[in-house]
Formats: C-alpha cells, structure tokens, sequence
C-alpha cells in the first residue's frame, strides 16, 4: 500500500476531527469527495486507522482527579505478571497500564472523582489485586500538554 503525503494531511484532519464530513475534507484537501472516501476506505483496511472515538470532559463526568501509579510486582514470574495484567485490565479507573523498565515494573494512569475515590481505589481495589509487592502513586497538579494527534 501506498502511504503517500496526502494519506498524513488526511490523518492528521481526521485526528483533529473525526466528525468532518467527506467534502470538509475534499476542500481541504483538493480532493474530490470520492477519492477521500476511497482513502479513508484505504487507511481503515490498511490498519493506519484503528477506530473513532468521543473524548469525553473529563470535568463534566466528576472524573478530572488523575493519578500515575508506578507498581512493583513481588517477582517477575509469567504467571505473576499474567495475572496482574488480567486483573489490572478489570479496573474501570485504570485508562492506561504500562509494563516499563526501571525500579518499577507498571505505571498505571488512573482517572477518579477526587482523593477520596483514589483512596478507595487503591484500599478496595488495586491493592486486593495479588503479587503487588508496592506501589507509588503521583497526582497531577496541572495538564500541561496532552495530545491524541500523532504527528507525521
């Protein structure tokens, strides 16, 4: 498949906006509405696109209190690091879950209400997961650059 320059400018639009319309797109492209559904059509089979989404506001959900968790497992067995990566999965707080090098083995980015939600996330849930050996937890004071747009 060809991957050419007008391919990036259209991802790129379409990572801005999902919700632009084929002709949006067409002019913005000098593209005919056809061949921009042909390439996005093209992107989608091609694996370049992987789905649409809604991002949510975070503070309009009472969810805007975020957390990183680094997590230590008490060994690094494949069962240990099978089943914390089964359980973690299961956890509605966890947005995104990352196996690192370094003195931890998982940072964990977690979205609640407030501290006393974080608190019970991490006393009911996070902790009652098995072969956690520690863990480390950082809030976000301020946001000062977050970006879904991969850039080419």
């Amino acid at each position: 498949m060809i991957f050419d320059a007008t391919d990036k400018k259209l991802l790129e639009y379409l990572q801005h906006d999902s919700k632009q319309t084929n002709k949006e797109l067409s002019n913005k492209l000098n593209l005919s509405v056809t061949a921009v559904y042909e390439r996005i059509k093209k992107l989608e089979k091609g694996g370049f696109i992987d789905g649409y989404i809604a991002l949510v506001n975070k503070d309009k959900v009472e969810k805007n209190f975020m957390v990183f968790c680094h997590i230590k497992l008490v060994q690094h067995t494949q069962d240990y690091v099978v089943s914390f990566e089964k359980d973690v999965r299961d956890l509605d707080e966890v947005l995104e879950c990352y196996h690192i090098s370094g003195d931890y083995d998982y940072v964990l980015k977690v979205l609640v209400k407030d501290m006393t939600a974080f608190r019970e996330f991490m006393v009911k849930k996070l902790t009652s997961i098995n072969h956690i050996g520690s863990t480390q937890s950082m809030f976000v004071i301020n946001k000062v650059k977050h970006t879904t747009v991969i850039g080419f």
